[in-house]
């Protein structure tokens, strides 16, 4: 399965996985370790873990929060206490990834019992392990190591993403005190100091398991080509698109607009969790203030309950859901899915409009149109060009 350019999708990963199984004469261990169970990459994760275990594969999912465990082969590896102080920590000292001790030495035990041949990575920020602890276990072990890079944060001192704010210490080596310009933003801190001392000891981190032992995924091009001018530059590199369950988000009957009093306006709706300005919100509330409401309606969903009190009341603004079949039924009524992200690697949101029968409309950054396949679908430069685009198909 592969998108219309060739590049292959993450369900690639499933023939490698038989591949390396091959010659055993036992099930292949195979581990994967996220920081959450739900979202995105959540579900990126369920995924894999299913199409393996269902073609014979021993797979077992390790997250850090937002899910109690289910089995022994699905576990949530973090205490509530674990995840809350690391969060603390951080926010008083930047040191993102370098709390978690107690959990992560929980974690590395059961790994030992479990001897995989693969563990796969995907975004291990997140308040949840101890990255000095997780990488001295994967230096050591004879595993084969995939880490699929979700995001940014594995080759900086601080950040998640730096081209919103336009950024280019990675490149070299992050700043030294008070030279950061996201402080501010995830991971937040106080600190002014951790930046330089961070990008140093990832860079000794990461690079401890051998080239030939470890491989990174990225879900992008766009994500490819950065990796390759970051310190990671060293490793094997594949793009593998990510990709959704068309069973579940795929053309769905549903009485939303009927609910909501939309009736037969153009609708045009935004999904993101967390919504942020780098999401785009602000353009949502630009467009509330500038369409005219008799003709259009704008949905929103994933707001928290106090974003969603403080929009215009022309907007219907919803609470994360997570029930994904709720989610197709918006999808499936929308007119028009607009994504304004200001900086992504490779939204699925976009993925899941468009198998809902739902036109994209998105911003013309990171990884965005790369996700585009329906002829009715657009890359835009800006707002402007995104009202025009707007107007057109709503005639």
């Amino acid at each position: 399965m592969s998108m219309t350019d060739g590049t292959p999708t993450t369900d690639a990963l499933v023939d490698e996985a038989l591949g390396l199984a091959q010659g055993l004469g036992r099930p292949l261990r195979y581990v994967q370790l996220n920081s959450f169970y739900n979202g995105s990459t959540g579900a990126i994760m369920r995924r894999l873990h299913g199409q393996l275990s269902e073609r014979g594969v021993d797979s077992y999912i390790f997250w850090g929060r937002r899910h109690e465990s289910i089995s022994d082969r699905e576990r949530c590896c973090a205490t509530k206490l674990g995840y809350l102080s690391h969060g603390a920590m951080v926010r008083l000292d930047d040191r993102m990834g370098f709390h978690s001790r107690r959990d992560t030495a929980k974690l590395l035990r059961k790994l030992n019992k479990i001897d995989p041949d693969v563990v796969h990575l995907h975004n291990i920020h997140g308040y949840y392990v101890n990255i000095e602890m997780l990488f001295g276990w994967l230096s050591s072990h004879r595993c084969q190591v995939r880490w699929t890079l979700h995001d940014c944060w594995a080759f900086t001192g601080h950040c998640a993403y730096f081209t919103y704010v336009k950024c280019a210490q990675w490149q070299s080596h992050c700043a030294y005190s008070g030279c950061c310009p996201q402080l501010d933003t995830y991971p937040r801190t106080i600190s002014r100091r951790s930046c330089s001392r961070n990008f140093e000891d990832k860079r000794r981190i990461f690079m401890s398991v051998p080239p030939e032992r470890m491989t990174l995924i990225t879900p992008s091009h766009w994500l490819e080509g950065l990796v390759k001018q970051s310190f990671l530059k060293g490793y094997p590199v594949e793009v593998c698109y990510n990709t959704i369950d068309k069973s579940v988000f795929r053309p769905t009957p549903s009485d939303f607009r009927e609910r909501y009093g939309i009736g037969d306006r153009f609708m045009i709706l935004g999904v993101a969790s967390p919504w942020t300005e780098r999401k785009g919100l602000g353009d949502f509330v630009r467009l509330a203030s500038e369409l005219d409401t008799e003709r259009f309606a704008i949905v929103l969903v994933g707001l928290t309950r106090k974003q969603a009190k403080s929009l215009p009341t022309s907007v219907v603004a919803l609470e994360r859901t997570s029930s994904a079949q709720q989610l197709a039924s918006i999808y499936a009524t929308a007119d028009v899915f607009f994504n304004p992200t200001r900086e992504d690697n490779y939204p699925t949101v976009n993925l899941e409009a468009e198998a809902c029968g739902t036109p994209v409309i998105t911003y013309s950054t990171g990884g965005c149109p790369e996700t585009i396949a329906l002829p009715s679908s657009k890359v835009v430069q800006n707002y402007e060009e995104f009202l025009l685009a707007a107007e057109e198909m709503s005639r």
